[in-house]
């Protein structure tokens, strides 16, 4: 029985899960950050329970997680990372086109250190990553 290959990476590559519901801004993303110097493997989902699941099957490194998804908010994702029994060990960037003022310190609250605006661009976010991943190295 071989072994997937997001589960063999024994090689110091970091695995990342993007969670978004848009395909052309997933795709994109996911390009940039294909053609970026990140030594990351990648794992897309394209709504909050499919993300939980690939997060819980890959326990990644690094979360990119949209606010806003069609089943979940982010928090609501979060939320559920978190509750008592689960371990989460990675570090989380949310990307958002908006969200409430409130979802700011409530996110924070939450662990999330990084907020990237998409009306940043692609490259705010590999750059969120980046330093995310140095962090955890670091730590």
């Amino acid at each position: 029985m071989s072994v997937p290959r997001e589960l063999e990476l024994g090689n110091g590559t970091d695995m990342v899960v993007v969670v978004e519901d848009d395909p052309g801004y997933l795709r994109a993303l996911v390009l940039t950050i294909e053609n970026s110097d990140l030594d990351v493997e990648v794992v897309e989902a394209t709504n909050g329970v499919d993300g939980l699941l690939e997060i819980g099957r890959v326990q990644p490194s690094l979360i990119v997680l949209d606010y806003t998804l069609p089943d979940l908010n982010a928090p609501q994702v979060l939320q559920r990372l978190l509750e008592p029994g689960r371990k989460l060990d990675a570090e989380i960037i949310v990307v958002t086109g908006g969200m409430p003022q409130a979802a700011t310190a409530q996110l924070r609250d939450m662990g999330v250190k990084v907020i990237v605006n998409k009306s940043e661009g692609m490259p705010a976010v590999v750059e969120a990553m980046r330093q995310a991943l140095k962090r955890r190295k670091v730590a």
